[in-house]
């Protein structure tokens, strides 16, 4: 258990220092992440390996929480081949950074009625890998596990608790999308 509370408080603290400003250098987090995630890639691996073998579809696993500055720190875990819907954060910044695996980074800028939203382009992440947004509410992505075969891992910073968003459905050939309200599901909460 030391291993797992020691790697998982590393990822949670490099979060929480990184976040003490309103507006966090969110490069910085991402480059010292990936940095904590390629040295001690078989520790991390060994603490949450178990998340790859559960099985039990798209999981959300809190890691820790802070209200001040407002910052979350999750794991999810992403069966394989499962794409989440078009979506946003709530106006939150955030940053997504693959722990196992390989993700698929869609990103969409919808205009001010929601009701169109314009691919700009793709980010494809591997272990270590992060990429980030700001507070915008113009910005929405998909994400997609890569993988036929295997679960990935990845670990979520967020400017504030992701309790709803709005996912967005394309119900035919017009174009126009339809944002509807979700409700994020927090399988767990992992120790750190």
């Amino acid at each position: 258990m030391g291993k797992r509370s020691s790697i998982i408080k590393t990822l949670r603290d490099i979060a929480f220092d990184h976040s003490d400003a309103h507006v966090p250098d969110l490069a910085s987090m991402g480059r010292e992440l990936g940095r904590a995630l390629h040295a001690r890639h078989d520790e991390v691996i060994e603490a949450l390996g178990a998340l790859r073998e559960r099985h039990r579809g798209f999981e959300r696993w809190m890691i820790a929480e802070r209200a001040k500055p407002a910052v979350s720190v999750l794991v999810m875990a992403w069966p394989p081949g499962y794409a989440t819907p078009v979506h946003d954060h709530g106006g939150l910044w955030g940053l997504e950074a693959t722990i196992a695996g390989a993700l698929e980074v869609e990103s969409f800028l919808k205009d001010g009625t929601d009701e169109t939203l314009r691919s700009t382009g793709r980010t494809w992440l591997g272990p270590g890998d992060a990429t980030w947004f700001e507070g915008a509410e113009e910005h929405v992505h998909r994400c997609r596990n890569l993988s036929r075969h295997d679960t990935a891992l990845t670990l979520h910073v967020y400017g504030g608790d992701l309790a709803q968003y709005l996912a967005y459905e394309q119900p035919g050939p017009s174009g126009h999308w339809i944002a509807r309200p979700r409700q994020s599901i927090i399988a767990g909460r992992l120790t750190a």
